[in-house]
């Protein structure tokens, strides 16, 4: 069984291929296969507004039917033990899809699921937004070679796990700017198989000549209790503004992964800066490289 959980066990031309395969589909909406009759389970614990809205749409427009489930909906929200929930729906859906606190939870769906399950974010990992990044970051630069990617906020946050994945497969560098306390871990780099990483305190070190520059919220859903704290411990020194673009490349490219705490990780003019920003690009492009995950996932397991 084939699922969609981190993208440690997807090779480099699996995960080239995806992104081929998502721009085939930006570019010509029409070549979508047709799973008629099939359909998806879409999980969320958490809130969502992006992921949701993608993965439904692109579900529909293959032919595959999208049945939304709030987690207080399901009997989940009563207790029933999360193998039971797996057992169940996969004997109704071709494919199950979460969105959930813990990564745990979805590593327990794929041990019980008869059909592939698809992470739709975890506090640990984010495999579908760093796809649908890292097919941005090929349409702006028309590939991978020499770019340098400049992370700067929560050096342990999800979506910077599957930049990281991603990066070290297609031998793309990245360089993260972070507080001490929250670089991440040498054994999680280790677990990941990452090398082509540059960790400091120094934001102006890690945007120097960058190509890319990344930032994420520092309060992210779940840690709400930690808001002050790290509010204190990442401004000002980590907010993206003009003063440190101005390090980058000048062709460089603004990307966040929304929504975004505007002046508070990046202030309004850098988000807004249609020269560089290419947030909405990214947005929009969740939906191509959803299409192209549903469409491998459901064709190699019919």
């Amino acid at each position: 069984m084939v699922h969609f959980l981190t993208l440690k066990d997807y090779s480099r031309e699996e995960i080239l291929s995806l992104i081929s395969k998502a721009i085939k589909y930006k570019r010509t909406p029409q070549s979508s296969i047709s799973f008629s009759g099939k359909s998806i389970a879409l999980i969320f614990e958490k809130p969502s507004t992006r992921t949701r809205a993608s993965m439904a749409v692109a579900a529909y427009q293959i032919g595959v039917f999208p049945i939304t489930y709030n987690w207080s909906e399901l009997q989940l929200g009563r207790g029933e033990p999360i193998k039971d929930t797996a057992r169940v729906l996969s004997r109704y859906h071709d494919a199950i899809a979460a969105r959930v606190y813990f990564h745990n939870v979805l590593e327990e769906l794929a041990e019980y699921a008869s059909v592939p399950v698809i992470n739709m974010l975890s506090n640990l990992f984010h495999p579908l937004q760093a796809l649908a990044d890292f097919m941005t970051i090929f349409e702006k630069f028309g590939g991978f070679k020499d770019v340098k990617i400049a992370f700067v906020g929560d050096g342990r946050d999800n979506v910077l796990n599957s930049l990281l994945i991603i990066a070290n497969k297609l031998g793309v560098e990245i360089r993260i700017a972070s507080p001490r306390e929250y670089w991440p871990t040498e054994n999680f780099l280790n677990e990941i198989g990452c090398r082509a990483v540059t960790i400091t305190e120094d934001p102006i070190e890690a945007i120097d000549g960058a190509n890319v520059i990344y930032t994420d919220v520092f309060v992210s859903m779940g840690q709400e209790s930690e808001r002050e704290k790290r509010l204190k411990d990442f401004l000002p020194s980590y907010q993206v503004n003009d003063r440190l673009v101005r390090f980058a490349d000048q062709n460089f490219i603004f990307m966040h992964c929304l929504p975004a705490k505007r002046n508070e990780e990046v202030t309004d003019s850098v988000i807004e800066d249609v020269q560089h920003s290419v947030v909405w690009d990214q947005a929009e492009n969740r939906l191509y490289t959803a299409k192209a995950v549903l469409s491998k996932l459901i064709y190699e397991n019919i």
